[in-house]
């Protein structure tokens, strides 16, 4: 059997996309008020981004090793790559490790260095490379290619909840104290550093669109564009930023979903690019 991928929730992956390419998505955590709710899994208030006081967490140990069993058992030895959102921005990546250290060496676990929709784009790879046949070490190698070359930006039109994330790198200080800053966000080896900041969001998200068609290589891309509960704007993202792109092969939108949506808050949308992954749905 083909090796058996597993990632964690924050890729945002449609179900379309894992079913096809035999991923496991292990749920993020949002708690508020003691209740617990696992992403992807329990119905969670859409306001749950607006509610102070609400906590963040990444995968938990139990779910990883469970995660990681049910695919070894599926893969029939032929093993499992673990696809996980960046170490300085979640305990997940720390978890897997432990987990997979239950498994005897049939896990590989990769830090994709990104969050949201890039994660994806990793996973991605490497469901491609197992797909077509690729024993774990290539498909870890596949994984690990991608990170290296994903680009991720993102347009954020209200700082409270950046403020409050603790997930900005030392740069979040150039912003100041002026709420009318929209800035762009950037990962950078792992990190969520300011790329730029304007004083309008139509101006960041101009600014955003050049800098994901600079980005863009002369070969073929795939284009995802990921929001936090607005789906016209990122339509209209979408429409933009493949305009300006020569040979895109494929595109994707998805919700950053509740737990990246407490970080960035109401109204942010980004552009990926990912430029290691075979046109999706082929």
């Amino acid at each position: 059997m083909p090796v058996v991928v597993v990632t964690d929730s924050s890729a945002r992956l449609p179900q379309s996309l894992t079913e096809q390419y035999r991923i496991k998505q292990v749920p993020l955590h949002l708690t508020l008020d003691g209740v617990d709710y696992r992403e992807g899994i329990d119905d969670i208030p859409a306001d749950i981004i607006d509610t102070p006081g609400v906590t963040t967490s990444g995968a938990i140990p139990n779910d990883l090793e469970t995660a990681f069993g049910e695919a070894i058992e599926e893969s029939r030895g032929d093993g499992v790559v673990a696809v996980h959102m960046s170490r300085r921005l979640s305990g997940t990546w720390s978890n897997a490790r432990l987990a997979a250290e239950q498994y005897s060496g049939q896990v590989r676990v990769v830090d994709s260095r990104s969050v949201g929709l890039a994660v994806g784009f990793v996973a991605l790879a490497a469901g491609q490379a197992s797909a077509a046949g690729a024993d774990r070490d290539r498909v870890y190698e596949a994984a690990i290619r991608e990170a290296a070359t994903v680009e991720s930006l993102l347009a954020v039109q209200n700082l409270d909840n950046l403020r409050n994330s603790g997930r900005m790198s030392a740069a979040s200080k150039l912003l100041g104290s002026a709420l009318s800053i929209k800035p762009i966000l950037h990962t950078v080896d792992g990190s969520l550093v300011l790329r730029e900041r304007h004083r309008t969001f139509s101006k960041a998200m101009a600014k955003m669109l050049d800098a994901a068609a600079e980005m863009s290589t002369d070969g073929e891309v795939t284009v995802g564009v990921q929001h936090s509960q607005a789906p016209h704007l990122a339509d209209e993202v979408l429409e933009k930023v493949t305009a300006r792109i020569r040979k895109v092969t494929s595109t994707l939108v998805v919700d950053l979903g509740p737990v990246l949506g407490c970080h960035v808050g109401r109204g942010a949308v980004g552009v990926v690019i990912g430029s290691g992954l075979t046109p999706l749905g082929e």
